[in-house]
């Protein structure tokens, strides 16, 4: 084994060995290896620690983030225990050092719903998981929302009309001006304004629940043939419908239209308990619409911003079928033409995405 990660700096190995007990006498650092893992789209780094012990090897998930403050407000940890309280699959927590930025948890292994789902031949045999998933959200939505005295950060922020006017500015910003390379007269960026502010105050006007934020195929991890949910720090409080799209509407997997309205069925039919009287489904389906052109524009700018700040190249196949997805789905409102116009007149449709030097 590799005692030793050089990326780590020696407080980090230090924390381990106290943590996994080889501090004790008797017992040496070198029976734990550290191997870095595959990095999201956020600054965190995660690594995986493999303890050589007398019962065996055990492995955990070292996370590296900023230094903070334990005072039981720290978003991840005080997140985390409200889901956990209300009986959401997340890791087990089994040590923390705030002043160093580490937090050691259970490792669920690699298996991702995405994996999952890109295993299945026919997507049909991946709808079993995807319900496991509903499942999850329905905890965080309805039982973890309804214990609304808990001193959970997540009550505190708020999806309003202000921050989702920022997600599509984003978008704006990194797909539309930065990487695409359009300047926008006046005229046409004030009804882009007007319409996203229209977007945003409609999804703002939805009754709130707790959000997970990031609610995809590559946040839902598979260990024991349950859902283990993670990346859950940014939870806040917003429509059913913005977790539901970041589900259905991932840009990571290509589910059709029958497995996905499965999928939205049975979220409707096991709400249905926690609610005092169903949904409409006709306005739930509608604010998914709106939604859809909010989240799924948002992810536009993320994956354009990846490249635009890093010349991360990972991202950009998958904005070709996420902009298809906001067009298609701009067809259905004659109000909002201008922005399909921007969308469909520039080509950002069929743009090849992989070549970005080709606009430079």
């Amino acid at each position: 084994m590799a005692p030793q990660n050089k990326d780590l700096p020696a407080a980090t190995h230090t924390f381990l060995a106290k943590a996994l007990g080889t501090d004790l006498p008797g017992k040496t650092a070198e029976n734990i290896s550290i191997m870095q893992l595959a990095g999201d789209a956020s600054s965190r780094r995660y690594y995986r620690a493999v303890h050589d012990s007398a019962s065996g090897e055990q492995s955990y998930v070292l996370m590296v983030w900023e230094p903070f403050t334990d005072d039981g407000n720290y978003p991840f940890l005080n997140v985390r225990a409200h889901f956990e309280k209300h009986g959401v699959h997340v890791p087990k927590v089994v040590a923390q050092a705030p002043e160093l930025g580490l937090v050691l948890l259970e490792d669920l292994g690699d298996l991702t719903l995405e994996r999952k789902f890109w295993e299945n031949q026919n997507q049909t045999q991946a709808l079993p998981y995807y319900k496991l998933a509903i499942d999850e959200i329905i905890k965080i939505h309805y039982p973890a929302t309804q214990d609304s005295n808990a001193p959970c950060v997540a009550f505190k922020v708020f999806f309003n009309t202000e921050k989702l006017l920022w997600e599509m500015n984003y978008g704006r910003e990194h797909l539309i001006e930065k990487f695409s390379r359009i300047q926008l007269a006046t005229g046409v960026r004030k009804e882009l304004d007007d319409i996203f502010t229209d977007i945003c105050s409609t999804l703002d006007r939805e009754e709130k629940f707790i959000c997970h934020r990031d609610y995809h195929s590559r946040n839902l991890m598979l260990k024991n043939n349950k859902i283990r949910v993670i990346d859950f720090q940014d939870a806040r409080m917003g429509s059913v419908q913005y977790d539901l799209v970041s589900l259905v509407h991932d840009s990571y997997v290509d589910l059709n239209d029958v497995v996905r309205g499965e999928i939205l069925d049975y979220y409707l039919q096991q709400s249905k308990q926690y609610r005092a009287k169903p949904m409409s489904r006709d306005h739930f389906h509608e604010i998914m619409r709106v939604q859809t052109i909010q989240r799924c524009f948002k992810a536009c700018g993320s994956f354009a911003s990846f490249y635009n700040t890093r010349e991360d190249l990972r991202y950009l196949k998958y904005l070709q079928p996420t902009v298809r997805k906001v067009a298609a789905t701009l067809e259905a409102y004659p109000k909002y033409k201008i922005f399909l116009s921007i969308i469909k007149d520039h080509g950002l449709t069929e743009l090849d995405y992989l070549n970005p030097t080709a606009l430079r």
